[in-house]
């Protein structure tokens, strides 16, 4: 039985289902659980999962201390009469806002649709409840609705999904970041009790319910949280290899995180049980605050591992050579367990599945790697610090629908092949990392995707863009020469690692240590390269998504040149349609001046320690609130006189078409410089 083997037959999936649970006994709400950002509950969870480390055998176990704004939610809860004079009581979820009630306060409560800027006409909400539908995957946040109700004067704002999330149970209530201020209250309700209230509403034939409101809702700016590591010191002890996932969560978090969080100690128990010293340090760390932890802001989740590495352990920077991030490991998400990772292991990945020993046989499908990093966990603050970082990919399936930060998010659906196929998945990507002499980055994936950026560009270029067609024809040359280049560089990255392997294998030991101690430049040198990457070509976009940023500007080009072309033929349908889906302007469309504005501004005026990730990812905006606004009105009246709206769109176009030419230029000097 060789190291891999024994460390396989060491897995005990029994314990980390167990630990899994014991972190549901940990809640800031008795009867829903959460375990919030600097909540005590987050704290305690924090401790045991320290002792815990230490149990299970891991040295250098350690707390540290992060700054974060936390919540403590402890109760929401409505009491409503019905028509027979009967009282009903009905439980609230929450977000990170403040309300806290003397008591049991009475308020009166109005039905306002959607909660959009129209649904309030001749409709008075001031200290008032208000109750509105929301679907946050298909329409738009949490924070519009709620900062809409705040600016018309409401006490607080109770939401109840209809489609998007939450859609596994009539009783589901759900629960998100706010991205939004702490002063503006909200929290969450069931279809079934959000129905019975609109039906007590018809019944009454009023406009207004009166209710009695209990809530203890407390945001805690710059409070202290802890982020929990220990180590399995390697022979290397400096080249890491960290494993993270977070321990924060809403309602019981069974899949999101607990059993990641289990699931990353039962692999590092495994590890010590097998007696294995690895050759580098494997660096457990369990992650505070990723649910939530920073107050008005629109990057306001992930502020736990953006704080670990950006400002308690900036060192772990060219040190990491791989973070294996962990979310909801237990159930399927999909038809093949699938790697999300940055670009640059993407080969490395291929190579390691096709070479995988048959494992748990959980899904129909063969696991794959998909890319790139997404925002929507750890790995993404990891990524842009300069550490190399993958996920197992949790998005694909329908539980980000139906059960995903609900009361339904247990133990129901734990799957136990799934969890198990997990475990021995990436022990072996563990194993397989730690036989490297050199970090296995190969940077021909990224090039591909600016040359596929690119070819698009060249492809839809028209003659009147001559220039934008000319710096394109460069960057492309500039991309394809230093693609052979990469492509050259990893071929020899990978002579290396197979040499070094072999020599492990051949219990070589001294010829292997003199052939790692000769490429740490080498190493040193593509993690540089990395964190170039993050900088200079990972943007997002204003939903969240991760672009390259000539495909931003050429998106946004297309949909002006779009609408001007729609005005120019009055067809002002097709142009608000195109102006939709510019930056933010969907929102235009749907709230008031005030609202548009708070939540474009703070993404640009806010300081870097409160922007965290997403602190210069956005590649500006283009403000067309007016616009929407004006042809809205004329296409109600009937006007067809563009000529204004034509004029802006068009100087948009003009400074778009500015920025693409900028852009290339950057980013073929740094291709240039690069390679």
């Amino acid at each position: 039985m060789n190291e891999k083997e024994k460390v396989l037959t060491h897995l005990d999936i029994p314990y980390s289902y167990e630990l899994a649970k014991r972190m549901e006994a940990y809640r800031c709400n008795p009867e829903l659980g959460y375990r919030s950002a600097g909540s005590k509950a987050e704290f305690l969870t924090g401790e045991m999962l320290k002792k815990e480390m230490e149990e299970i055998g891991l040295s250098r176990v350690t707390k540290d201390e992060i700054t974060v704004d936390g919540w403590e939610f402890r109760k929401a809860v409505l009491y409503v009469l019905d028509e027979n004079g009967k009282k009903r009581e009905i439980r609230l979820g929450a977000y990170q806002t403040n309300c806290v009630t003397d008591g049991a306060e009475e308020y009166p409560l109005v039905y306002v649709g959607k909660g959009t800027e129209l649904d309030y006409k001749d409709i008075d909400v001031k200290n008032k409840l208000v109750l509105v539908d929301i679907n946050q995957r298909d329409e738009w946040w949490i924070n519009f609705p709620v900062y809409q109700a705040h600016l018309k004067g409401a006490k607080a704002l109770i939401a109840v999904q209809q489609g998007g999330y939450g859609e596994i149970d009539e009783d589901a209530l759900n629960a998100q970041d706010i991205a939004g201020p702490a002063d503006a209250p909200a929290f969450s309700i069931s279809r079934r009790d959000a129905q019975w209230l609109k039906e007590q509403l018809d019944n009454q034939q009023s406009r207004e319910l009166w209710v009695t409101l209990e809530a203890d809702s407390r945001v805690m700016p710059e409070c202290k949280t802890y982020n929990i590591t220990g180590q399995i010191q390697g022979k290397h002890k400096d080249r890491l290899i960290v494993l993270s996932a977070h321990y924060d969560s809403y309602f019981d978090g069974f899949q999101d995180d607990n059993t990641a969080v289990a699931m990353m100690f039962g692999i590092a128990k495994a590890l010590i049980d097998a007696r294995i010293q690895p050759d580098n340090t494997i660096l457990i760390c369990a992650m505070a605050a990723e649910e939530w932890g920073v107050i008005d802001s629109d990057f306001d989740w992930s502020t736990g591992a953006y704080e670990q590495v950006f400002t308690a352990h900036p060192e772990w920077v060219g040190k990491v050579i791989a973070d294996l991030n962990f979310e909801l490991p237990a159930l399927a998400h999909g038809a093949g367990a699938r790697i999300r990772s940055c670009y640059e292991y993407q080969p490395f990945l291929e190579q390691f599945l096709e070479d995988l020993p048959v494992l748990t046989r959980a899904y129909p499908e063969d696991a794959s790697v998909v890319s790139p990093i997404e925002t929507w966990s750890d790995d993404f603050s990891m990524a842009i610090a300069g550490i190399p970082s993958m996920v197992n990919d949790f998005t694909g399936g329908s539980f980000m629908e139906t059960h995903y930060h609900s009361q339904f998010d247990n133990d129901d659906f734990y799957d136990e092949a799934v969890y198990r196929l997990h475990h021995e998945l990436f022990t072996l990507l563990i194993l397989a990392l730690d036989e490297t002499a050199v970090v296995p980055l190969d940077f021909t994936p990224v090039l591909e995707r600016i040359l596929a950026g690119g070819s698009e560009i060249t492809a839809k270029v028209e003659e009147t863009q001559e220039q934008i067609a000319a710096i394109t024809k460069k960057l492309i040359q500039v991309t394809e020469e230093a693609q052979e280049k990469a492509k050259q560089s990893y071929e020899e990255t990978a002579a290396i690692n197979t040499r070094y392997y072999a020599l492990l294998a051949e219990g070589n030991m001294q010829e292997a240590e003199q052939l790692f101690a000769e490429n740490r430049e080498r190493e040193k040198q593509l993690l540089v390269k990395f964190k170039q990457e993050q900088d200079h070509f990972v943007r997002i976009d204003w939903y969240g998504e991760v672009f390259f940023p000539h495909e931003i500007l050429w998106k946004n080009i297309g949909l002006l040149q779009d609408s001007v072309n729609a005005l120019e033929q009055s067809d002002v349908d097709k142009a608000l349609e195109k102006i939709y889906q510019v930056d933010n302007n969907a929102y235009a469309f749907m709230f008031d001046e005030y609202v548009y504005r708070h939540f474009t501004d703070y993404v640009f005026n806010q300081p870097k320690d409160r922007l965290k990730w997403g602190y210069g990812r956005l590649l500006g905006h283009e403000d067309l609130y007016h616009v929407v606004k004006c042809l809205l009105k004329k296409r109600k009246e009937a006007d067809t006189d563009y000529r204004e709206e034509l004029h802006y769109l068009k100087e948009c176009y003009k400074k778009q078409t500015r920025r693409l030419c900028e852009t290339l230029k950057e980013i073929s000097q740094t291709v240039k410089e690069m390679f």
